[in-house]
């Protein structure tokens, strides 16, 4: 009897028989042969189906199948460098074709489609061979992290998605009826992670965060998941260290584990694998510097220059994020953000107050942000000021406010977000193919 294979591992059975469950991703006839491209999830195998080698209602049915068909196919495995499909390089002789469902009308064909239409059918659109190369990144992006941050001593610590306050802006909270009472989806989960690291001393979360900005840029979506370590007994110096070590994995991992992926998203590879300590180190200042040189250089007449304007303490754009990380070949930490466009838990510099030990790193090729973090303030009375300046109502703090009375000490800590770091590695323009079922300002189906 035939062994119920994965494609995944069609080279470890050359020359036997096997059997293939999946879908027609395609399919083309020519005389007496018909050539199936199957999938089966871990990937696509070309099978070969010659008339004199099956039943004529085997042949038949080939000839019938449909785009996203069901099926199971038995033959023998082969060699044939030629051959398509992922990992290539093998085919399958077919001996049978057994159809469990024909399908009828599949609304995503070959041509090329609008990417609204895609989107309402993303559903579908999840079977085409980028997106699932783009997913599978994704979750080996998301292993490593999680592998990383393991194996280093950090504690998994999970943290509520409901929340009575805000962890971020108040101006991008999702507010929700909790039993009569007002509550929030979470854009964090730093603050009760803050809590985990006093019982723990290193530990990280990792879920979906809520944004209710209402943008429509090419980064930003309404749920999208971060990753979240705090450490305790931690400076701004030995974070921006952490940071590096476990991007540097992680990018590491994906160029070992998909490279057939990456050349399905034909994703130029030079820039990942220039992805090495150390990480270029800028100053918020020295930042602006930078900028306001470049701005100043632009002829008059380029729609670059007024975008880059950009002055002492305003937090940066897209188009400034862009120009900084087009100097560099690796990804760039900006480091002691003024205090006044951060949040409001992040320590002051010591001796200048308007700036915070805070850093964001800003990943290559213009994809800006993928991490921000800071230095925690540890101070109780520094800290209920902050709350106050806010304007937050401090009874909603209590429980945070008791972490400064009880053993404070000194603590940073970051967010990831998992889909930004999967655009910069897969090279995407947008970031709606980076989440399964992306929620944006205007869409939330299917």
């Amino acid at each position: 009897m035939a062994q119920i294979i994965q494609i995944q591992d069609i080279a470890q059975y050359e020359g036997q028989e096997v059997t293939l469950r999946g879908w027609v991703y395609d399919r083309t006839g020519k005389g007496k042969l018909e050539f199936i491209k199957l999938r089966d999830g871990s990937g696509i195998a070309q099978c070969v189906v010659f008339k004199n080698d099956v039943s004529e209602d085997n042949f038949e049915l080939a000839r019938k199948l449909t785009q996203e068909s069901s099926v199971v196919i038995t033959g023998v495995v082969r060699k044939d460098d030629r051959a398509p499909g992922y990992p290539g390089g093998y085919e399958v002789g077919v001996k049978s074709v057994s159809l469990i469902q024909m399908a009828h009308d599949y609304p995503i064909t070959p041509k090329e489609h609008g990417v609204e239409f895609l989107m309402d059918n993303r559903h579908l659109w999840l079977r085409s061979s980028r997106q699932w190369a783009i997913l599978r990144i994704r979750a080996t992006i998301i292993r490593s992290m999680r592998n990383w941050l393991d194996d280093h001593g950090y504690l998994l610590v999970d943290t509520p998605i409901i929340t009575p306050s805000a962890g971020e802006d108040t101006t991008s909270l999702f507010e929700i009826d909790y039993h009569g009472e007002p509550a929030y989806l979470a854009q964090t989960g730093q603050l009760y992670n803050e809590a985990n690291m006093m019982a723990f001393g290193k530990v990280y979360c990792f879920g979906p965060t809520f944004r209710a900005e209402k943008s429509k840029t090419r980064r930003h979506l309404a749920e999208f998941w971060m990753l979240e370590p705090e450490i305790a007994f931690c400076s701004l110096e030995e974070l921006m260290a952490i940071e590096e070590q476990m991007v540097i994995y992680t990018v590491s991992q994906v160029l070992d584990k998909h490279r057939g992926e990456l050349a399905i998203l034909e994703r130029d590879l030079t820039a990942l694998e220039k992805v090495k300590a150390p990480f270029a180190r800028i100053s918020y200042d020295e930042a602006i510097q930078r900028l306001q040189a470049l701005q100043a250089a632009l002829p008059d007449d380029d729609e670059q220059k007024e975008l880059l304007k950009i002055s002492w303490g305003e937090d940066f754009g897209s188009p400034h994020e862009t120009a900084l990380t087009q100097m560099f070949e690796t990804p760039v930490f900006v480091y002691h953000y003024p205090t006044a466009v951060k949040a409001f838990y992040m320590q002051p510099v010591e001796g200048r107050p308007e700036v915070c030990r805070s850093v964001d790193l800003l990943a290559p090729e213009g994809y800006g942000e993928i991490i921000g973090g800071s230095e925690r303030i540890y101070d109780h009375d520094l800290l209920a000021q902050r709350i106050a300046d806010h304007k937050l109502p401090p009874e909603n703090y209590t429980w945070y406010m008791d972490l400064r009375k009880f053993g404070s000490v000194p603590h940073a800590g970051f967010g990831l977000g998992i889909e930004r770091t999967v655009a910069w590695l897969c090279g995407l323009p947008h970031i709606r193919e980076t989440i399964p079922y992306a929620r944006m300002l205007n869409r939330k189906t299917p």
